[in-house]
């Protein structure tokens, strides 16, 4: 239910059935579903329950949230501060995290199990309680613990404020675009097994829109999500990668799209036949219909983009564009299919994100730190661990799989961070000794070297509140270059360069663009290359790093920044909520 500050919007429990059961079809327009009061508090209720679904002719008990599969989505406006009650009936336990909300003074709500807060465990409850600041466009919720993010996962749709319009044509309807994946097996004994075996996990069995397969997989055509459009009219495609492990191709036949926005910032246009969207982020796109109806359907289809030496789902989901017809059967009309990219078309990725550019204008403007106060290196790849004694492992030469970011797996604790860092109880739970720069310097992207181990441990980075930051990620030739999607919590950056080989701290930073660069939450680190952010540490709290690909976190991609309160009342961290869940 939605309410304002001091009365229910809705006169009627009819009325209010009525008004969700529209928000919940495909196609809508937000502004006629939400209220046009400005900072009004919306409250939701999460119920994590399990619910029997079938896809690709296997039914199964799955984690979902309110019994959806994918979950319900979250409106919202610029401004509004959100109350959502998230309630565990299952045997699991569970966090959700809110994907790119900035959380200023609010990380208790952020969601990352053992980082921000302890899991909610069965027959728990734990309301997460924050305010959207500065930030409009789309985002999207997950489960934040094990790969219980399969399945539960949703988007948020955050509209501007009352009276403030997009920076482009106001769409005819926008439409939500979730990419995912499906397991006919439970991904939670997948990555069980594979944390035993230290081998691989087994890979999904479809990729999904909207939490259908499509047409292309077997015993599948009957769930297959489908657009209908009006001609002449324009569409807004809310497009979020929601899938664990696989970077997507997106296109549409004989369509363009125009990106809009990403990651909850708007862009410069830029239009284009085929989207790259790594998970963890969300695209906007103006889909323009053609201006008569053509004699034809189209499908839009999604594959993976990936570089790495192991295996992937290499298949392809597909959803089907149709026009209003005023004749002819839909189901007589041909059908046309995109062409994507070569699955490992690091060029194409590449050239596709340095395309992308910040509104930079008056009314959007890219607030580029444009001196640096603390600099740092990060390799992020994989790498291995010892194979225990009176065991076989299936990772590389007899080893378990590992990854790391400067050499190091983060081990996650059994407190949460942010209530060690508050109440002053760091020790024994962290350090705060990450190191800035790789221990061990090597020809990062040339010939790996003959030791692949990492080491193990719960370390961190402390910035003083308002430090200017530049971060560099290389990636590394360990067990084969590979692209890595980093998000950090907390924060927007802003991606000021990218390039092959290794990063040369002497000649690369002169090209640097410092004026519109684009702001994300997530950045895929290119695969045999670097990518250099920036971003200004101004929301003090403990802010988790980690590769969305949730094999690689699994595996230990993952680290944490310590921001110290300011000097002001406003910024410094408030005190934990009553109910913040206990470990």
């Amino acid at each position: 239910m939605i309410k304002h500050k001091g009365g229910s919007l809705f006169p009627s429990w009819a009325l209010a059935v009525a008004l969700l059961s529209f928000v919940s079809d495909l196609c809508f327009i937000p502004e006629v579903v939400l209220a046009k009061h400005a900072d009004i508090t919306r409250h939701y209720k999460f119920d994590i329950k399990l619910q029997n679904v079938t896809r690709l002719c296997h039914t199964k008990s799955i984690v979902t949230v309110n019994g959806k599969f994918p979950g319900p989505r979250i409106v919202a406006r610029e401004g509004d501060n959100l109350l959502i009650k998230v309630a565990n009936h299952v045997r699991n336990n569970i966090s959700i995290h809110w994907h790119g909300i900035r959380q200023l003074q609010s990380g208790w709500a952020d969601g990352p199990a053992y980082i921000t807060q302890c899991p909610i465990q069965t027959g728990q409850s734990y309301v997460y309680n924050f305010t959207i600041v500065g930030q409009r466009g789309t985002l999207f919720w997950h489960a934040h613990i094990s790969w219980l993010r399969a399945t539960v996962y949703g988007p948020i749709i955050i509209l501007p404020k009352h009276n403030v319009s997009y920076p482009f044509a106001k769409p005819y309807k926008e439409v939500p675009i979730v990419f995912g994946e499906w397991w006919n097996a439970d991904p939670e004994a997948v990555i069980s097994q594979a944390l035993q075996t230290g081998g691989g996990p087994n890979v999904s069995d479809a990729y999904t829109i909207n939490g259908l397969p499509g047409p292309l997989y077997n015993c599948s055509a009957n769930d297959t999500f489908k657009l209908k459009v009006k001609p002449g009219k324009t569409y807004l495609l809310r497009l979020i990668n929601a899938a664990l492990n696989d970077e997507l191709f997106f296109s549409i036949a004989n369509h363009s799209l125009t990106i809009v926005e990403a990651d909850a910032v708007y862009t410069k246009p830029y239009k284009t036949h085929t989207i790259l969207i790594a998970p963890g982020q969300t695209t906007n796109v103006l889909l323009h219909a053609k201006t008569q109806a053509p004699q034809a359907a189209f499908l839009m289809e999604a594959r993976p983009y990936f570089t790495g030496q192991g295996t992937f789902d290499n298949s392809t989901v597909a959803g089907i564009l149709e026009y209003e017809q005023p004749t002819t059967p839909i189901k007589n009309l041909p059908l046309f299919r995109p062409k994507l990219p070569a699955l490992n078309d690091t060029n194409y990725a590449a050239n596709f994100s340095q395309s992308l550019r910040s509104l930079a204008n008056a009314q959007f403007p890219a607030i580029v730190p444009q001196t640096v106060q603390k600099r740092f290196l990060f390799t992020v790849g994989l790498g291995s661990s010892p194979c225990p004694k009176n065991q076989t492992c299936q990772g590389p030469n007899g080893t378990k799989f590992a990854a790391s970011v400067n050499n190091l797996s983060f081990a996650l604790p059994t407190t949460a961070l942010l209530q060690a860092h508050f109440f002053g109880q760091s020790n024994g739970v962290y350090t705060n000794d990450f190191p800035s720069t790789p221990l061990m310097p090597f020809n990062y992207t040339g010939t790996p070297p003959n030791n692949t181990l990492v080491t193990n441990a719960t370390k961190v980075v402390v910035l003083p509140f308002n430090t200017s930051v530049e971060l560099v990620m290389q990636d590394t030739s360990i067990l084969g270059a590979e692209s890595h999607p980093l998000h950090i919590h907390g924060f927007n950056f802003f991606i000021v360069g990218q390039g092959f080989g290794n990063f040369n701290p002497n000649k690369d930073p002169s090209n640097f663009n410092l004026m519109d660069p684009v702001e994300r939450n997530t950045v895929a680190v290119p695969s045999g290359g670097w990518v250099a952010i920036r971003f200004l540490a101004d929301n003090p709290g403990v802010w988790f790093m980690h590769c969305h690909f949730e094999v690689h976190m699994s595996w230990g991609l993952r680290m944490a920044w310590v921001v110290m309160d300011g000097k002001l009342p406003n910024q410094k961290l408030p005190p934990p909520p009553s109910d913040l869940p206990k470990c």
